[in-house]
């Protein structure tokens, strides 16, 4: 059985055009099954118009970004919380 998705790494990119942090290495919390993990864990499926992520635990989308020449679209509403880890100040 092949996988037809990447891991949540495959966000690295996409989301530091739109973060000053590495979001990858942040915490989310699924708000369907309340699985909480790294975004680098997630499922990544990249054969839409831009990348849906899906929780590792009960495969609800938890992200969803697409990006146009000018805009992007960023989807968190089955992401119950983001942990953003900051370097010390």
């Amino acid at each position: 059985m092949t996988q037809d998705y990447q891991d949540g790494n495959a966000l690295a990119g996409p989301l530091a055009e739109l973060f000053a942090v590495d979001v990858t290495a942040a915490s989310g919390r699924c708000v369907s099954c309340g699985h909480t993990g790294r975004v680098a864990d997630l499922r990544v499926y990249a054969q839409a118009p831009g990348w849906v992520a899906r929780c590792p635990g009960c495969e609800h989308v938890m992200l969803r970004l697409v990006r146009s020449p000018d805009a992007a679209w960023l989807d968190l509403q089955g992401t119950l919380s983001l942990r953003v880890p900051l370097p010390p100040s």
